[in-house]
């Protein structure tokens, strides 16, 4: 049997591992999601002015990997000076910063629609909020499974 050799370790490379298992102990809840911090977001924009509505938010009910998740949405608008959509939010419950999009529209765009992918971390809400020309502000959620977590998880 062959011997082994001791590895010494100095008494700083001591109080540097130590500091480290400290500091992940003590500062963890920042890096961590947190359900609250969209619904949050949402009280911001929309001042408590938020309603359900019939949005049509196009999102699978089980990614298999969470590093590309197809979203897509389209909301019925005439678009016209009068009555249109004047930005979309996109957010996400249980990624560690819950803004996901943000998509600004016109008139001139005859259609409030858009596709795009997005990277979950978990399984999540995900929301969207549309904000009018006329300051009312219309929301709707769907959840997605993540199986494979596509922010490390």
């Amino acid at each position: 049997m062959k011997r082994q050799k001791m590895i010494m370790i100095s008494r700083r490379d001591v109080m540097y591992l130590f500091g480290g298992v400290a500091s992940t102990a003590l500062f963890s809840n920042y890096a961590l999601a947190n359900p609250n911090l969209a619904l949050k977001r949402i009280k911001e924009i929309s001042k408590n002015n938020v309603e359900e509505s019939d949005l049509f938010l196009d999102v699978p009910e089980i990614a298999e990997n969470g590093n590309q998740v197809k979203v897509s949405f389209d909301i019925d608008s005439p678009m016209t000076n009068e009555d249109f959509v004047k930005t979309v939010y996109l957010l996400a419950d249980g990624n560690p910063a819950p803004n996901v999009a943000k998509f600004s529209f016109s008139t001139d765009m005859g259609a409030c629609s858009a596709t795009t992918r997005m990277r979950l971390s978990k399984t999540q809400n995900v929301y969207l909020l549309a904000e009018y020309n006329n300051g009312k502000f219309a929301m709707t959620k769907s959840k997605v499974k993540v199986t494979i977590g596509g922010c490390g998880g």
